[in-house]
């Protein structure tokens, strides 16, 4: 009996990825890997460190060649489209690197006016007004607005990048580690004002994460990546149950802080 074939990727979902291979050179990093992010969900995703989750990240947005594979988001494959039909299909989603990534020259507002001064064409003074909309949105003062990223806190300058990920209304919001350096008050806030967020627009959000409080306080699945691809999905809670021997470590080992409070909570 011939095994069945993979199903197609799913044009109804967000993003979907089918038999998905990354290499560099004669290393897979993504090994055909399939995964459906729906609409509307937060979707966390976790994986041991090298194991390609930021290689994940950058593939669906472009950045990173695909040896072979099907990848669509918002129903469209990017790489099989006219490069102005992909751009359209990029300036729906919204990315929030590890480390802010603003540009360290320009003020916090002038940092979030940059994409829409790229691809949108309107006067200097909406640029600003709408700048200062999505630095209110993302919970900062209106005074954060003029001064320069090394004026900022590590929490403010995640709001700020979270701000200019938003500055063209996403409906996909891609975060790699956003509470990566952030204190755990600081952290719970980011949760709930993504949580917020995600009410509030109907984003669909994408978050590589290694903080468990992340994904039991926001994510309404998880996807764990190993041997370069997705050996589960499902509630977080689900996947802290799983007898695989790498999610019981990571989900119930010694900082597994967090799968304990959710079975005993």
């Amino acid at each position: 009996m011939n095994p069945a074939a993979p199903a197609p990727p799913d044009p109804a979902a967000a993003i979907s990825v089918r038999g998905l291979v990354v290499a560099f050179g004669d290393k897979r990093v993504l090994d055909g890997l399939d995964l459906d992010v729906r609409r509307g969900e937060v979707m966390g995703f976790v994986g041991p460190s090298g194991s390609g989750k930021s290689v994940l990240t950058r593939t669906i947005l472009g950045l990173v060649p695909r040896r072979s594979g099907e990848i669509l988001v918002l129903g469209r494959d990017i790489a099989r489209i006219s490069r102005p039909e992909a751009a359209a299909v990029e300036r729906r989603l919204g990315v929030l690197f590890q480390q802010g990534a603003l540009f360290s020259g320009l003020t916090v507002a002038q940092n979030v006016e940059a994409p829409m001064r790229e691809h949108l064409r309107l006067s200097p003074r909406l640029r600003g007004e709408l700048a200062r909309l999505k630095l209110a949105l993302a919970g900062l003062p209106d005074d954060a607005a003029d001064k320069y990223p090394a004026e900022l806190s590590g929490g403010m300058v995640k709001r700020a990048a979270l701000a200019r990920a938003l500055a063209l209304d996403p409906e996909i919001l891609f975060l790699d580690e956003p509470t990566a350096g952030l204190d755990p008050i600081g952290a719970g806030e980011f949760d709930d004002l993504i949580a917020t967020l995600r009410e509030s627009l109907g984003l669909t959000v994408f978050m590589v994460t290694h903080d468990l409080d992340s994904l039991f306080a926001i994510c309404d699945r998880v996807a764990a990546l190993g041997s370069g691809r997705v050996i589960a999905v499902g509630p977080p809670r689900e996947l802290a149950a799983s007898g695989d021997a790498w999610l019981s470590a990571y989900f119930r080992g010694k900082r597994g802080r967090a799968a304990a409070q959710a079975r005993t909570g």
